[in-house]
C-alpha cells in the first residue's frame, strides 16, 4: 500500500513538473527545434522563395566551402567575438565587484546607469552611438579634440568600425551582465569572507580564492550565453554600418540574410546558416566542457 501512494506521489510530481516546463517545451520546439530542422530542409534545395523547391543535395554546402566572402565573414565574426567576449566578461566582473562594495541608495542609482542603455531597443542603443561618434560633430571627436587628437573617421574607417561597434555593444550590455555578476556575489556566503579576513587575506586573494571559484556556474553560463550572442551579432551592425565600410563589419549573420533577401538564395542561405548553427554548438560545448566543474 505504501508502495503504491509513494508510486502515485511520484507520478503526480512528474506531471506536475512537465505541465510546468511545457510551454517552454513548446516554445523551444515551435521557435528553435523545428526551425533548425526546417533550416536544414532547405538547404538542400535551389529555392528562390517564389518557385518550387529544386532539390540539389549537398550542392550548397560544396559551394560554401568555397566561398571566399562567406569564410571573411566568419572570420570577422570570429574577430569580433575574441574581443568583446572577453571584454565584456572582465568588465562585467569587474563591475559587479565594485557595485557589490556599495550601500545605501548608491547601489540603485549605479545599478539603474548601468541598465539603461539595456532597457532601451538594441536598435536605438545604436542610433545614439552613431550620433556620438559622428565625424563631424559627434561628442567622441569633441573630447578627443580637447585633449589634443585630431579627428576620427570611426564607423567610417575599415580599420576602426568594427571596434566602434563592439565598444557600442560592450556600452549596451554591460548593464545587463554586471546584474547577473552582481545577484551570484551576493548569495556567496559572507562567513568565507570574514575567516579569510581574519586569516589575514587581502581582497586579491579573496577574489581569487572565495569569490572566482564560487562563480563558476555563473562564469560558465555568462561566458557561453556572450559567445552564442558574439555569432548572432546582426541589428547593431546593420543600423551602424550595414557591413561597411568596404566589408568590414560584414559579419556572418548579415552576410546570410544579403544572401537569403537581397540575392533571394534561400537554399545556400539556408546552408550558411546550419553551418553557422554548427559553428555555435561546437564552440558552446567546447566552452562547457572547459570551464564546467568535474563533477
Amino acid at each position: 500500500m505504501a508502495s503504491r501512494q509513494s508510486n502515485a506521489r511520484r507520478t503526480q510530481e512528474w506531471l506536475t513538473a512537465y505541465s510546468f516546463l511545457l510551454p517552454n517545451i513548446l516554445g523551444l520546439m515551435t521557435f528553435v527545434f523545428i526551425p533548425i530542422v526546417y533550416a536544414f530542409y532547405v538547404s538542400l534545395h535551389d529555392w528562390n522563395a517564389l518557385s518550387p523547391k529544386v532539390f540539389v543535395g549537398f550542392k550548397n554546402y560544396v559551394t560554401l566551402m568555397s566561398d571566399a566572402d562567406w569564410w571573411h565573414s566568419v572570420s570577422r565574426t570570429l574577430l569580433f567575438s575574441v574581443v568583446y567576449v572577453p571584454l565584456l566578461f572582465c568588465l562585467a566582473l569587474l563591475s559587479a565587484l565594485l557595485v557589490s562594495t556599495l550601500r545605501g541608495r548608491a547601489v540603485g542609482v549605479v545599478r539603474t546607469m548601468f541598465l539603461l542603455p539595456f532597457a532601451i531597443t538594441s536598435v536605438i542603443s545604436a542610433i545614439i552611438a552613431m550620433f556620438l561618434l559622428d565625424p563631424r560633430n559627434g561628442l567622441a571627436n569633441q573630447l578627443l579634440a580637447a585633449v589634443g587628437i585630431g579627428t576620427q573617421q570611426f564607423l567610417g574607417s575599415p580599420t576602426q568600425a568594427m571596434y566602434c561597434v563592439i565598444f557600442t555593444l560592450l556600452w549596451i550590455n554591460l548593464g545587463y551582465n554586471m546584474t547577473i555578476f552582481v545577484s551570484a556575489i551576493k548569495e556567496i556566503p559572507s562567513d568565507y569572507f570574514e575567516a579569510a579576513q581574519i586569516d589575514g587575506a587581502t581582497g586579491f586573494q579573496r577574489f581569487r580564492h572565495i569569490t572566482f571559484p564560487l562563480l563558476r556556474e555563473t562564469n560558465t553560463f555568462i561566458l557561453i550565453v556572450t559567445t552564442i550572442a558574439s555569432f548572432q551579432i546582426f541589428d547593431q551592425i546593420m543600423v551602424m554600418t550595414k557591413g561597411g565600410p568596404m566589408d568590414s563589419t560584414e559579419v556572418s549573420v548579415l552576410y546570410i540574410f544579403k544572401q537569403a533577401f537581397q540575392m533571394l538564395n534561400m537554399g545556400y542561405s539556408s546552408a550558411l546558416a546550419f553551418v553557422l548553427f554548427i559553428i555555435i554548438f561546437v564552440l558552446s560545448m567546447i566552452q562547457l566542457k572547459f570551464f564546467s566543474s568535474n563533477d
